[in-house]
């Protein structure tokens, strides 16, 4: 087995994958070992922002390693973009995300903690709009 490396690969498919990967040379055929390989495509969001959309490359497989041969690769680059890196580490780490913002911002999400319900902020308003009336 081959030292590991972060990589960019473009298949016979047309597909474009980032994945960290490793060349395995038994038996003078090379295979290519990805490990959790993704899709991701940049998209502009609606203020003008950047973002990266990733996506598993097989959706519906609970497996973290495939192989390649590597007649089914049109091209292969050695990736060392660390904002790229960063991206998919982050995915990874929190694999129910499917978009990363960089610079630290975050979507807002039901464990982050929200201050009160709808019910209970039209209750209270409805409260302090009764005591004003009632004055």
């Amino acid at each position: 087995m081959g030292e590991e490396f972060y990589s960019i690969i473009k298949l016979i498919s047309g597909e474009e994958i980032f994945s960290l990967v490793c060349i395995d040379e038994n038996d003078g055929d090379p295979i290519i070992i990805l490990q959790n390989p993704v899709v991701m495509k940049p998209t502009q969001g609606p203020g003008g922002g950047s973002f990266v959309k990733i996506k598993p490359w097989i959706d519906l497989s609970d497996e973290d390693f495939f192989m390649i041969k590597l007649d089914k690769i049109i091209t292969m680059t050695e990736s060392r973009d660390k904002k790229l890196i960063e991206v998919y580490d982050h995915y990874l780490q929190n694999d129910s995300i499917d978009s990363y913002v960089p610079g630290g911002k975050v979507k807002v999400t039901d464990q982050m903690g929200y201050i009160g319900s709808v019910e209970d902020s039209r209750k209270s308003l409805e409260d302090i709009f009764k005591g004003i009336k009632e004055s």
